[in-house]
């Protein structure tokens, strides 16, 4: 039987020690190239990833105080180490960065030219844009070949040419921060660098994020809730291996969201720079205004009393719009097509105006006819914005902001699993944990969607998953709210009783 006192030294060792096998199972997946040969053993090595995030987070909640920062940091960076030991595995999105960052480079807009344009061929080069039997790889997306090439290579073989870039034959999507990050990891990357910047860019800013968590929740008890964001396995692989630009507008959402309850323009303003960069971030915009349609206190005259709701409304939209304005004016001024790209063509190929492709709206559709879906989705995100800013709590808005961001991705099903990005630091800051399986829905479908005949259905199995569970952890939260907090390593703590003034 182990002694009580030693019992903090012993979590303390198991937390060690499931992070030391979590990083091991990350570096094994991350170095397979199983997403094109095996998905369903990748999908599987995943599944062990999350199951030991699952018990080194259990565990962390039981080591003593004064640990659990530097253990949640240590744990950040060698999470994030895993994502750089191969190049991304599971997505080319990188390769557009890199692009995009050349073009400017070059003084042209990224908006105006695809890259597969012959007018650009003196941008290309033999990695971005190859040709003969590196062509052949399943991951290669073909172009037109570069001007002049000659028609075959001088071992006789063919020069056509094909390129990592995906979707080479429309413009870019990207937002104008996301494309001045582009630009900003281009000029400071060597010239050889390739897409390692990209990665090591992904992976600053994921320790980043796990700083300014541990900043906000550390003043109040609650360091080790950080550890959700920053060993989460998702992190590894999406910020950092396929070294999405989401993980840029993660830390300006959650330094929004810290920022707003003290100063709303700030948060505002923090706020637009993050959906200035990947567009999503615009759902923490509710949260941040949690509240604020709340009946206000009467003064004793009998009038309200405290800032009216539309003017604490325009402190937090007014400076997020205009960051949003002036980020796109400098590209709208060199510009000669469309900053907005294939912003239009996207949203149409990942159906969310054709709810039959790619399994969108998916458990609505189990109830509803499928035409009445997106109707549904609208009136259904309308009242759960409507509750959170008449009954959410101003301060803690990131829960008003896990709330409206779950509901969307639990209601549009997406298929990409780096959109989870935001919802893992959310869940960070509020500390609903159940939240994370609709993360992990999003894994399942674009990873295991692979490994079957029908990805869609297994989409729909997940997502449904993901819902039970955050339904069970509302049930249970609610029916243990009399019980008391747990602080780690501080053991429990009652709550005051009514009447009676904390010391």
């Amino acid at each position: 039987m182990i002694a009580l006192p030693r019992r903090p030294a012993v979590m303390t060792a198991v937390t060690t020690a499931a992070l030391a096998a979590l990083t091991a199972v990350l570096v094994r997946a991350v170095r397979s190239d199983a997403y094109v040969t095996d998905p369903a053993a990748l999908a599987g090595w995943y599944a062990v990833a999350w199951a030991l995030f699952g018990a080194a987070a259990w565990a962390l909640r039981h080591v003593p105080a004064r640990l659990v920062a530097p253990l949640v940091l240590a744990g950040s960076v060698a999470v994030a180490a895993c994502g750089l030991v191969a190049e991304p595995r599971t997505s080319s999105d990188v390769y557009r960065y890199v692009w995009d960052g050349r073009v400017q480079a070059a003084g042209i807009s990224p908006y105006d030219h695809v890259p597969g344009d012959p007018a650009l061929s003196r941008l290309r080069d033999d990695w971005l844009f190859p040709r003969g039997p590196e062509c052949e790889r399943p991951e290669r997306f073909g172009v037109a070949a570069a001007a002049g090439r000659p028609a075959a290579g001088p071992d006789g073989t063919s020069a056509a040419a094909c390129t990592r870039i995906n979707r080479p034959s429309v413009h870019t999507i990207y937002p104008p921060v996301a494309e001045g990050y582009f630009l900003l990891v281009h000029a400071l990357s060597p010239a050889d660098a390739r897409h390692k910047p990209f990665q090591v860019g992904g992976a600053v800013l994921s320790v980043a994020v796990s700083a300014l968590l541990l900043a906000v929740l550390r003043r109040r008890g609650r360091a080790h809730r950080a550890a959700y964001w920053a060993w989460c396995p998702a992190v590894a692989v999406e910020a950092v291996n396929n070294a999405h630009a989401d993980v840029l507008g993660v830390l300006f959402a959650v330094a929004g969201l810290a920022a707003v309850r003290a100063h709303r323009i700030r948060g505002g303003t923090l706020i637009g720079a993050g959906i200035a960069t990947k567009l999503l971030p615009a759902v923490v915009l509710p949260g941040a205004l949690a509240g604020v349609a709340a009946p206000r206190p009467r003064e004793p005259d009998g009038t309200a009393g405290g800032e009216g709701p539309l003017r604490r409304s325009l402190a937090v939209l007014l400076p997020a719009a205009a960051v949003v304005g002036l980020g796109y004016l400098p590209y709208l001024l060199v510009s000669h097509g469309s900053v907005l790209g294939y912003l239009g063509g996207y949203a149409e190929e990942e159906g969310y105006d054709d709810p039959t492709v790619k399994n969108r709206y998916a458990l609505l559709r189990l109830v509803l006819p499928a035409s009445w879906s997106q109707p549904a989705v609208l009136v259904l995100c309308t009242a759960v914005v409507a509750y959170v800013l008449r009954r959410g709590d101003p301060e803690r808005p990131w829960r008003s902001a896990l709330l409206v961001t779950g509901a969307a991705f639990l209601l549009t099903t997406p298929g990409y699993s780096w959109y989870a990005l935001l919802l893992i630091a959310l869940v960070a800051l509020d500390g609903r944990w159940e939240w994370l399986g609709v993360a992990m829905a999003g894994a399942a479908k674009y990873v295991g969607g692979r490994a079957v005949d029908d990805s869609g259905l297994l989409g729909t199995v997940a997502y449904a998953l993901a819902g039970v569970v955050v339904l069970a952890g509302w049930l249970v939260r609610r029916r243990g709210r009399g019980a008391p907090e747990v602080t780690a390593g501080r053991g429990p703590r009652p709550r005051p009783r009514p009447g009676i003034p904390r010391c």
